[in-house]
């Protein structure tokens, strides 16, 4: 029978347990090992069939249990010691606190934020909590654990789905399925947001028709770091509203706009609610992690507005103290709207009715050559109401400014303002524990520790001090760890496919311990090309049954529920990996997770990485296999591209040059791919030198671990972002008071009204001729119309570099050229100064006018500049010997 309803009884836990409850619901355990070690010998069987959930633990466990463990004195010492540890990490001065001590004491006042708040759609903290679908969510709950480790004031925000993200299953002829399992959030560690008065704390958005969309406050502690997840599914809300937040990235375009409003709008009111019932700092930083949580802004403006601010005021006052990643390298990557759509949410009928509708749709709307003029754009309008924005890679950066120079008229995707922090992974999470006891017989566990959470390349060269044999022997260890993992996995999805027992005994023989393992675990998008491994199959089977270096593969990733490409290429895998001559050396393993990527990266041998470059922002499962000695196969795109040697790495070439087919490069990259594998990758690893061990390969492994170590973890990323762009922005929002913010909006506002009318009108140098000598310095003077603006309202700049044979600069450099007495007859202005002739070969130089003000972030901020019209002054192409 099935039951009318469903209710959780959790177990009474006798006194001197209490403090398991404190331990279960602080999400540090899923990084902690002494913690976890504590919960699985409460109950070692219970604990794997509760898939190491400490709360789910406690709760299957026997009231006869719980009394044996409170008698039980060595047990609770534990649990004394770790519930002690505890206290101290989450009250004791760490990093960031001996920052702002360093500051104070140096007389100059705390720069660092006392707050910030950090907003992203999902977040991966453990399997325990599925609120994550892929790389986005796993980096977002990286973010969060190393905040925490350094003590960083972070307060992370998010959405709680009652139904996760999809679980994956196959069928017979090898379809990825969907299934949506219904998550309790009572029995997850998780625990109600509350008023003084014990009734649940909730918050509002107002919606078309009068109507009222309300969420309740889940609260995560994750270490010192409290995420706070919104969760419509509540009884004073129609069906409608409590599907809001039903699903991961799932229903269509009002859904995701009711998403992103809830996260954004109500996140931040679910900040301030937190804020006051709890003495929490006031963030004075907000980071929007991509574009779904942009709305954040407008509530904020919205508060200032109440406050007596103008909008136009109020939105410089936010952006000053605003910092938004974007980590999306294609615009159809892009959450947009239809512009009717959003009008409808917003105004006097909906949510913000004191912010005019047009005001909003400016903020989002594609105002620039080849944008959609009826789509509003989440990553445009994160954009415009940050001050500080980032890629997650060098080269992501790099592909962020060209795609989105629209923004930034008239000026080189060098000069747009977006800059980057290349991304890190959690170590204590992704680390293996065999990896991490190895590193603290070498150098003790205090210092391994501080070595994967802080960083310091001086702790990680202590790996050229262990020994071959150990590191082989760890390398072979963790490899057999996972040869035992898949195939208890593959048994489990065969018998979901519809596999009886006697047909599966060919499972006992899948995998080698001995063989090299290459693994390849990620979302399927097309571009991440999950098939190119099958391109030539003879190859492949050549390389998978190779009589004396054969390899094995292990494969995973789930395809989107609406992506029926991306389940095709899965199906087109899983049916090659089903062939009986070669099912014993390629796996592919349904439902790719956390629980199943912690087993997955450290017994690879190789993690291989094809992306159509440079449609990768970052790419961090990379990252995770480097830091358990796992090497790097991949294409020179997001941050293998950044930090690839080849003391530790191999790089796939590459075919993507512009007008290229793309069969002829998924052809060249494929037969790329299968020659470093039959002629670099697999005669190192199977050639033992002197000692009988794979000398060359155990030196690529130390020095993975030696200079990748200290660069991809998340703490370096963490310290990062605090440094170059938490910093700023706390500057920027304590300098940009009401009346700076109000100076600057009217200023920003005569300066556009009046810029039609600056000019740049005649250049002139000293140059005798077309020719000039090294080291040489001309004079330059220019003749400018500034209209009804003033000297102190812009910069005139001078922009030197070498040219190309477009006579376009390139590597440019600015340098300022004053103003030389007033205005002239006509109004004109006259700017002098040098320009140093500093490099050989072709080179040019031009002149343009920029806004300038004190508290512009950047002269390119407000996408404005006047240059040379085209019969004015010499031209480039000043030609130096």
């Amino acid at each position: 029978m099935k039951a009318i309803r469903r209710f959780t009884v959790r177990p009474v836990l006798p006194e001197p347990l209490r403090p398991l409850s404190d331990l279960a619901r602080n999400l540090r355990w899923s990084w902690h090992a002494e913690t976890r070690e504590l919960f699985q010998s409460v109950d070692p069987e219970r604990w794997t069939d509760s898939d190491c959930d400490p709360v789910r633990l406690l709760g299957s466990l026997s009231p006869e249990r719980l009394t044996e463990l409170a008698e039980d004195r060595r047990f609770l010492r534990r649990l004394t010691a770790i519930a002690d540890d505890l206290h101290d990490y989450v009250t004791g001065t760490r990093w960031y606190q001996t920052q702002t001590q360093a500051q104070d004491q140096g007389g100059q006042g705390a720069e660092l934020p006392a707050a910030i708040a950090y907003f992203s759609p999902e977040f991966g903290i453990t399997a325990a909590l599925p609120q994550y679908s892929g790389g986005l969510g796993i980096l977002a709950g990286d973010h969060l654990k190393s905040a925490s480790d350094l003590g960083v004031p972070l307060i992370g925000v998010g959405l709680m789905y009652r139904h996760g993200y999809f679980r994956q299953s196959l069928s017979r002829d090898g379809w990825q399925q969907e299934t949506y399992p219904v998550l309790d959030p009572n029995e997850l560690p998780v625990a109600l947001l509350k008023e003084s008065d014990g009734s649940p704390a909730q918050v509002s958005l107002a919606l078309p028709g009068g109507r009222s969309l309300r969420a309740r406050v889940w609260l995560a502690q994750v270490g010192r770091v409290p995420l706070l997840l919104l969760d419509s599914d509540v009884e004073e809300n129609d069906l409608g509203e409590r599907g809001v937040t039903d699903r991961l990235y799932g229903g269509g375009s009002e859904h995701r706009l009711l998403q992103e409003m809830l996260l954004g709008i109500g996140g931040v009111r679910a900040v301030r609610t937190y804020c006051r019932l709890t003495g929490h700092p006031a963030p004075e930083v907000f980071h929007t992690n991509e574009g779904h949580a942009g709305f954040l802004g407008l509530e904020r403006i919205a508060e200032l507005c109440d406050k007596g601010l103008e909008f136009e005021a109020g939105l410089e006052a936010v952006r000053a103290g605003t910092v938004f990643t974007t980590h999306t390298p294609v615009p159809a990557g892009i959450d947009r709207f239809d512009r009717e759509l959003v009008a409808r949410h917003f105004g006097p009928d909906a949510e913000l009715p004191r912010i005019d509708v047009e005001r909003v749709l400016s903020l989002g709307m594609e105002t620039y050559p080849g944008g959609e003029p009826n789509l509003f754009n989440m990553a445009v309008m994160g954009l415009r109401l940050g001050r500080q924005a980032n890629g997650v890679s060098l080269l992501h950066g790099q592909v962020s400014r060209e795609m989105f120079a629209g923004l930034w008229p008239g000026f080189d995707p060098a000069e747009v303002p977006i800059t980057s922090v290349t991304n890190g992974v959690h170590a204590p999470t992704w680390v293996a524990p065999e990896v991490f006891r190895l590193g603290a017989k070498q150098i003790g566990a205090e210092r391994t520790e501080d070595a994967l959470t802080v960083g310091g390349s001086d702790r990680w060269d202590a790996v050229a001090d262990i020994p071959d044999q150990d590191i082989w022997e760890l390398r072979r260890s963790l490899r057999e760890q996972l040869v035992v993992e898949v195939r208890e996995r593959l048994r489990a999805s065969w018998r979901q496919r519809g596999a009886g027992t006697a047909e599966l005994g060919w499972i006992d023989g899948v995998l080698d311990p001995d063989v090299l393992t290459i693994g390849f675990a990620r979302r399927v998008p097309s571009y991440k090309r999950l098939t190119l491994m099958l391109r030539d199959r003879d190859r492949l089977l050549d390389l998978l049954l190779h009589p004396e270096r054969p390899i094995q593969i292990v494969v995973a990733g789930k395809a989107h529920p609406a992506d029926d490409g991306g389940k095709r290429l899965i199906q087109e895998l899983v049916r090659f990996a089903d062939d009986p001559r070669v099912r014993h050396r390629i796996v592919f393993l349904p439902d790719y997770g956390m629980a199943m990527a912690q087993k997955l990266y450290p017994g690879c041998d190789i993690w291989l990485n094809n992306p159509l470059r440079p449609l990768e922002a970052c790419g961090t499962s990379g990252m995770k296999a480097a830091l358990n000695g796992c090497l790097n196969l991949s294409v020179l795109d997001g941050w293998w591209d950044e930090w690839f040697r080849p003391d530790f790495g191999w790089a796939i070439p590459t075919a993507d040059g512009t007008g290229t087919d793309p069969d002829h490069r998924d052809d060249v990259e494929a037969a790329a791919l299968y020659d470093l594998l039959e002629q670099r990758v697999t005669p190192r690893f199977y050639e033992h030198g002197q000692t009988g061990l794979p000398d060359r390969w155990i030196e690529m492994v130390r020095e993975t671990l030696t200079h990748l170590g200290p660069k991809v973890l998340a703490g370096r990323m963490v310290r990062e972002y605090v440094e170059r762009l938490y910093a700023p922005a706390a500057r920027a929002h304590r300098t940009m008071t009401p009346d700076k913010a109000r100076e600057l909006a009217a200023w920003k506002s005569r300066v556009r009204h009046a810029w039609h009318t600056v000019t740049v009108d005649h250049v002139e140098t000293s140059a005798p001729s077309l020719t000039a000598e090294l080291g040489s310095t001309l004079s330059l003077r220019v003749r400018v119309g500034l209209g009804e603006l003033a000297p102190d309202d812009v910069e005139v700049q001078a922009v030197s570099g070498r040219v190309d044979s477009e006579d376009s600069i390139t590597d440019a450099t600015t340098v300022p050229l004053k103003p030389v007495g007033g205005p002239d007859l006509e109004g004109r202005w006259l700017y002098e100064g040098p320009l140093s002739l500093h490099r050989t070969g072709p080179y040019g130089y031009t002149v343009r006018i920029l806004p300038a003000h004190r508290l512009l972030a950047s002269s390119a901020e407000m996408g404005l500049v006047a240059v040379p019209s085209e019969d004015v002054g010499e031209g480039a192409g000043v030609l130096m010997r």
